[in-house]
């Protein structure tokens, strides 16, 4: 593969959007299940409205066996249809309004799902099912005062329950009510998706209602329970706010003995000797932070030395602690998919507490890894040029996401904007080369690479095997192959470099067998990987092994079925095996995939006259 290995780099996929309706419509409120029950998605009939259970993605809230409470009175039944139809000032009807937001939520704008369907459960208050899907969409949101407003209609549903306790909590510090945040807190336990979160709020919520008695409860590490250095972290901090200076040390010290505390909170510990006018301390654990973040050493100690000589910030309060330990709740979920929602959740909350350049940026990473684009690009800009580290980092977010989103000249701009405050960082380069790549500027690629201020980054593998492959697209073969061979020997097991110079060497005819093996060791590294499948796939075919090239291809193109490079190479194995017909239909999808302009006149031509293929090439030719 050549120009869509170089895509490849971006790690970004096309994604569909769903448009909004311009207009909410009429139609009658729909009776849902009791409240008392939780909401069960159900098939959606032929020419019938798709319902929530079917729309919106469940958040990964396990939830426990309901509490049996005393009986209710029962309330009135719902009427099945309302007349008139309930509709807001604006004539817009309840289940318009509904609709909408879901369509909203479905295409990942949760702000603007939010708003429409608090909207709507303002208009129908009595619906469970809306003020459910309300409540879901406001979580994701962040939007807390729809969150507070559903959550009493919303106290016997299990799964939300707890949801609605945090958001309460973080509302009321939000306002200024810490006593009632900390009540929330302490009014029984949460359930185990919410329970550290909860944790995480505890001490800097008491500290906030001048409760110091909570608030400094003494911690004790413990092996086996990672929370407990967010829980020291934040006594550390909590301690230096009351002046006890000696004792927050100490904490702090205990906490930096554990080697990934050391890397996550030694930039605290050195602003905290800075506070103290302990500078030549503080430079040692900002020189030991710099480090730490770049390998190479080059400029850390200026940097350093800068740090000191500038002002520290000041100690946090506890609303910023307690919006930090909502990120850590967030941090602690990883990077896990089914966890995604809830990482959300947190972000949001932590935003509504203090907004700040890495809550957003962490809060746009992980709308970007879901479907939320557009959410995504909004938290990235809320980050300045003034923090260049976190605003490089954004606009590498920015551009990624507008990549999936196929806007390569809108990406394009974005890591042009990171590398601008970020001239060496080896990922930036990678980024901003592929997608000159991409957009077929091969010189400027080139001359991205080449560019003084990448001197640094461009003995980096992956710096070389993107140069390597611009050079390839250039017609240069002999200097890519020495750039891809020079980037092996640093990283021979790299199943990238494997697959760029082992295709390059089959493509070209040049070491045919030898790419081959390279192909088979990089496949066996990565089987998952469709792309490198398909040039083991190539390379058996350019051997003449037809028949298990037709399977090797086959797979690769169940595991890639949208590359029209991919499935080129079906089409051509199906014809050498004498299965004509399947050959053809997998040459005319080739066109309904996007194909360059070379690869489309290919693919005419052969549907016309057939596919002719040379002898095989032996590892003796070239």
């Amino acid at each position: 593969m050549c120009l869509s290995r170089l895509s490849l780099l971006l790690t970004a996929c096309a994604l569909t959007a769903l448009a909004i309706p311009a207009k909410a419509q009429d139609a009658p409120i729909i009776v849902d299940p009791s409240m008392t029950q939780p909401p069960v998605a159900t098939p959606v009939p032929q020419n019938e409205a798709p319902g929530p259970g079917n729309i919106l993605p469940p958040l990964v809230i396990p939830a426990e066996p309901a509490v049996a409470e005393p009986a209710e009175p029962v309330a009135a039944p719902i009427p099945a249809v309302w007349a008139p139809v309930p509709v807001d000032a604006a004539g817009q009807s309840a289940y318009g309004l509904y609709l909408s937001g879901l369509l909203a939520s479905l295409r990942g704008d949760y702000t603007e799902g939010s708003d429409l369907l608090a909207q709507s459960q303002s208009l129908v208050p009595e619906q469970p099912r809306v003020g459910f899907d309300a409540f879901r969409a406001g979580l994701m949101a962040g939007d807390l005062d729809t969150i507070v407003r559903i959550s009493p209609a919303l106290r016997n549903e299990p799964a939300l329950a707890d949801a609605g306790r945090l958001a309460g909590a973080v509302d009321a510090l939000q306002r200024g009510d810490a006593r009632s945040a900390l009540a929330i807190l302490e009014s029984g336990d949460f359930d185990e998706a919410f329970a550290m979160a909860a944790r995480f709020l505890r001490a800097p919520v008491a500290a906030a209602a001048n409760d110091w008695d909570a608030a400094l409860r003494p911690v004790s590490l413990a092996p086996s329970d990672p929370a407990t250095l967010i829980l020291l972290h934040q006594h550390a901090r909590l301690l230096e706010s009351r002046r006890r200076y000696a004792e927050a040390e100490a904490a702090f010290q205990t906490l930096l003995e554990v080697p990934i505390a050391t890397q996550l909170f030694a930039r605290d510990y050195a602003d905290f000797l800075k506070r103290r006018g302990r500078d030549a301390e503080a430079l040692a654990y900002y020189q030991q932070v710099l480090d730490a973040v770049s390998p190479e050493g080059s400029g850390t100690s200026t940097e350093a030395r800068n740090l000191v000589r500038t002002r520290p910030p000041a100690a946090p309060t506890p609303t910023e602690l307690a919006a930090q330990g909502l990120r850590f709740a967030a941090s602690f979920l990883g990077s896990n998919p089914e966890a995604r929602s809830q990482v959300v959740v947190y972000l949001r909350m932590a935003e509504n507490l203090h907004p700040d350049d890495e809550i957003a940026l962490y809060l746009g990473q992980a709308l970007a890894a879901g479907t939320q684009q557009a959410d995504a690009r909004v938290a990235f800009a809320r980050i300045g040029p003034e923090s260049p580290v976190r605003y490089a980092e954004a606009q590498v977010g920015m551009g990624v996401s507008y990549a999936r989103e196929n806007r390569p000249a809108e990406a394009l701009a974005a890591f042009e904007q990171a590398r601008a405050v970020s001239p060496g960082e080896p990922q930036i380069i990678r980024l901003l080369t592929a997608q000159l790549n991409d957009l077929g500027r091969h010189e400027e690629a080139l001359a991205a690479i080449d560019d003084p201020s990448a001197n640094a980054a461009r003995a980096h593998p992956d710096i070389r095997e993107i140069r390597g492959l611009t050079l390839q697209e250039l017609g240069r073969i002999e200097e890519a192959e020495a750039e891809l061979w020079a980037a092996l020997q640093a990283a021979p097991d790299n199943p990238s470099l494997l697959n760029s110079l082992g295709y390059m060497w089959v493509d070209t005819g040049r070491r045919v067998e030898q790419g081959a093996e390279m192909l088979a060791r990089a496949h066996a590294a990565e089987p998952t990987n469709g792309n490198i499948q398909d040039s083991l796939g190539w390379a058996q075919f350019r051997q003449g092994q037809y028949d298990i090239a037709v399977e090797t291809l086959e797979g690769a193109v169940n595991k890639e079925p949208a590359n029209a490079e991919i499935v080129d190479h079906l089409g051509d194995a199906y014809w050498q095996v004498g299965r004509r017909r399947e050959a053809e239909w997998q040459w005319n999808r080739v066109l309904t995939l996007d194909p360059d302009a070379e690869r489309r006149a290919e693919v005419e031509q052969k549907l016309a006259n057939g596919l002719s293929v040379a002898p095989p090439v032996s590892a003796g030719q070239s």
